[in-house]
């Protein structure tokens, strides 16, 4: 077995606008108009904050739904959608939500990833669409290109057959074919903050119609640095827009941007305890990368670890363990910045579908993921800061299940 190290658990601890109904330039980017925020690498992490006992996962009961899918006034053709995808009962998130957003409201969704906020915000923009046929009248900006992906991927879900279209802007993916269809003035823009910025500076993409914006998982995307980019975004939308802002913290900077960008706005918090609180965590000790290799391949071979998120620190790093995973017989995929968005997106696709247990990933290229049934999280690499190991982390341990999180660190 691996020798785990047992120490004493410890835990890391613009107003007055008007509204219609429903109607910083950091220049250190990594792959593909993602930016990175000014933080020291390497910073030292004691290795007890690495170690903590999950709590007992409390029963919590089940959501009690005010609605069904049927009573909320979509139109027909979004119904009949949303019965062919077999759901019938709304999330707490989507219960709460969807009322106030087709009435107008600005909405503030405290929820964690994996609670259905996209249908949330989704379900009532593309009813509003089909009513209006306006091009260019939403945008939703996502952190990442894989979130950007997933919700761009739910959107032609629920508006399969309905004539609704959507245009894909994130790094990693030519540029001129995104130009292209935005010339085909689209209905909807899903777009990560980067390569909105981009196309805004090349002129080809104009904001002046859009009535609704959505800042979804708005505290990543300050944690990455993006905060001036949403400020220059979201001014070159009109005053009034309607805004719809989740996120799953409410930190200074993230209630700052509310006041700035949302008037009275309707509060909705269904978040869960800290994922870090579910989750079984503990240390690994290894002084050579060789010996780490072998501690790694050790643990693959255990049962246990049946759907493995490894994170490494840099792009060429994280590669490379990926190949000497497959080259050993353990199925693995990568996940960074120097992969294109299809090769992001098929490598995302292979670990979703259990084609490949393992998957290794920047931190950037992690984050936003909703991947379920992630068993155990191994920090090949230790993380930069202790927010990045509780983003890390937070990837297992979830819907009620304890996770496991194992962390490499030197022999003392």
């Amino acid at each position: 077995m691996p020798n785990y190290r047992k120490t004493r658990p410890q835990r890391g601890g613009q107003g007055g606008r008007g509204r219609a109904p429903f109607n910083k330039n950091s220049s250190n980017r990594n792959g593909g108009g993602q930016r990175r925020p000014n933080k020291r690498r390497g910073a030292y992490i004691h290795p007890s904050k690495f170690i903590n006992q999950a709590s007992t996962v409390n029963v919590v009961a089940e959501y009690q739904a005010r609605h069904r899918f049927a009573d909320f006034p979509f139109v027909e053709a979004i119904q009949a959608n949303i019965r062919s995808q077999g759901y019938k009962v709304p999330s707490a998130i989507q219960d709460q939500a969807i009322s106030h957003i087709m009435a107008g409201r600005d909405i503030i969704g405290l929820a964690n990833t994996g609670t259905g906020k996209t249908a949330a915000f989704l379900l009532p923009i593309i009813n509003q669409l089909y009513a209006s046929r306006k091009p260019l009248s939403a945008i939703v900006l996502a952190p990442t290109r894989e979130l950007a992906q997933q919700i761009d991927d739910q959107f032609r879900i629920f508006s399969s057959g309905m004539k609704l279209y959507s245009t894909l802007l994130v790094g990693g993916a030519p540029i001129n074919k995104q130009i292209a269809s935005l010339r085909r003035r689209p209905h909807i823009v899903i777009a990560t903050p980067g390569r909105t910025m981009d196309l805004i500076k090349r002129k080809v993409l104009r904001l002046d119609d859009i009535d609704v914006l959505v800042l979804d998982e708005a505290d990543r995307m300050l944690d990455m640095g993006f905060v001036g980019d949403i400020r220059t975004i979201t001014s070159q939308t009109p005053e009034d827009r309607q805004t719809l802002f989740f996120s799953a913290t409410i930190t200074p900077q993230v209630e700052q941007l509310t006041k700035e960008f949302l008037r009275d706005p309707k509060t909705i918090s269904v978040r869960t305890a800290d994922t870090s609180e579910s989750v079984d965590q503990n240390v690994v000790e290894a002084d050579s990368k060789e010996e780490k290799m072998e501690k790694l391949m050790e643990m693959l071979g255990q049962d246990e670890f049946e759907k493995v998120l490894l994170f490494g620190e840099t792009k060429h790093g994280v590669q490379r363990l990926s190949d000497r995973l497959n080259k050993q017989g353990v199925n693995s995929v990568a996940i960074h910045g120097n992969k294109s968005q299809s090769q992001r997106k098929s490598a995302l696709k292979s670990f979703k579908d259990n084609q490949s247990r393992v998957m290794v990933a920047t931190d950037v290229a992690a984050r936003g993921l909703d991947i379920p049934n992630v068993s155990h999280v191994i920090n090949f690499d230790q993380p930069a800061t202790y927010e990045d190991y509780v983003h890390r982390i937070g990837r297992t341990g979830r819907a009620g299940a304890t996770g496991k999180a194992l962390t490499f660190v030197g022999k003392r």
